[in-house]
């Protein structure tokens, strides 16, 4: 089950990257087309942070299973460090700046949307485990299962 949600997350990071492109040029263009899209966005955004969260409490390195024996602190070691504290902090606030800017577009207020989106964009993509950065001693790949 573990492996199952992990291919999930890893999916629903491209299709909320897909949005967040498509949803960032509608503000900046000034598409009506925002109100449709940002709703698609802000329900993959809160499935993923559903996941995410079942993952960081009890998934396979999740904080019910404790640290190994080896691990003297939680941010000395740069695995725990990214995936107990640095990702889901970044991530949880994409979600709440996808969640305000859902709420611009709906009043098809484009240019704060567009910002927050913005912002948004930039947390995620620092956040992702990305296969080039060697955040986790582990090269991960783009699409895990695959």
């Amino acid at each position: 089950m573990d492996t199952g949600l992990l291919h999930l997350h890893n999916l629903l990071r491209w299709i909320i990257l897909l949005l967040l492109l498509v949803t960032l040029f509608q503000a900046f263009s000034k598409s009506p087309g925002i109100k449709k899209t940002s709703l698609f966005l802000l329900i993959s955004a809160h499935i993923m942070l559903l996941v995410g969260l079942y993952q960081l409490i009890a998934g396979r390195y999740g904080i019910m299973n404790g640290l190994p024996d080896n691990v003297e602190s939680l941010m000395k070691d740069k695995f725990y460090r990214f995936f107990w504290v640095e990702h889901p902090l970044m991530m949880f606030v994409s979600i709440i700046l996808i969640t305000i800017a859902r709420g611009k577009a709906k009043v098809l207020n484009y240019k704060a949307a567009g910002w927050l989106l913005l912002v948004a964009l930039l947390l995620v993509l620092a956040a992702v485990p990305w296969p080039f950065r060697d955040i986790i001693g582990q090269n991960r790949s783009w699409f895990p299962g695959m």
